[in-house]
């Protein structure tokens, strides 16, 4: 029987870009439920975090998930696992698709598709009855943005293995999260004042009257943890971002901050 409080206790997670961001909220949404967390990412473990958090604990490690062999490795420490959340999105170069090379397209698609693959690939025969995969893409597979074409077909790969999966690797479960614009690291390159002034359109356009928050993930990451009927689904989290047009959101923001 699940303990409505404790929905994750004695459970393992693991997730693939859980030092920062979604991924962070994620992790804390797992601990608090009961879970232990081992949180992956390119960076160290934050100073500032404690390893313990609420209820249960979360041990923060590095990985480079673009690394096959540093990978299987990981999982071969961590040994038995309940449920695998991969958030990370290595850095790549985006362009234009005619000025793109080959060895730039390449790198997008071996961070985002095969890193995600390389995680699954080996946490999947590690993981206990119940247990669950769940992938993180983007905005860009419903709407895709000039620039950005590789992203948009790594992340549309990313959907279609999760059918894919979900009846292969079945009774395990896997799912997406289609997050939206969600206020975090991601928008760190964007000049402050133009973001400011996209967030307030967000705020004005999108039906959920307001910017996501790093946690509206996390809760939909637990929902998909726990809920074992959910499989092979796309969940997005995005304030009805998919009704209204981004792309002219964001063109309009930066007029507005010539």
């Amino acid at each position: 029987m699940i303990d409505d409080a404790q929905p994750l206790s004695k459970q393992r997670v693991v997730v693939i870009g859980g030092t920062s961001g979604m991924g962070m909220a994620a992790a804390r949404a797992a601990s608090q439920a009961g879970a232990e967390v081992i949180a992956f990412g390119r960076r160290s473990s934050p100073k500032s975090l404690s390893t313990q958090v609420v209820r249960g604990s979360i041990t923060f490690r590095s990985l480079d998930m673009t690394d096959d062999a540093a990978v299987e490795q990981a999982f071969e420490t961590i040994g038995a696992l309940d449920h695998l959340l991969i958030t990370a999105t290595p850095p790549a170069p985006g362009g234009a698709f005619l000025s793109q090379t080959l060895a730039e397209a390449q790198s997008v698609l071996s961070g985002k598709f095969l890193g995600s693959w390389s995680c699954a690939r080996h946490a999947a025969p590690k993981m206990r009855k119940g247990g669950s995969i769940t992938f993180t893409t983007g905005g860009l597979v419903a709407r895709p943005r000039v620039g950005a074409s590789m992203m948009t077909v790594a992340f549309a790969g990313l959907e279609a293995l999760t059918r894919a999966l979900a009846l292969e690797l079945g009774p395990i479960r896997v799912n997406t999260i289609r997050p939206g614009v969600i206020d975090s690291e991601m928008w760190a390159g964007m000049p402050q004042t133009e973001r400011e002034a996209f967030f307030a359109l967000v705020r004005e356009r999108f039906p959920a009257g307001r910017v996501g928050k790093v946690d509206d993930f996390g809760k939909a990451a637990l929902f998909l943890m726990t809920n074992d009927f959910v499989t092979g689904a796309v969940l997005e989290v995005s304030g009805g971002e998919a009704l209204v047009d981004i792309e002219d959101t964001a063109t309009e923001a930066r007029k507005t901050n010539a």
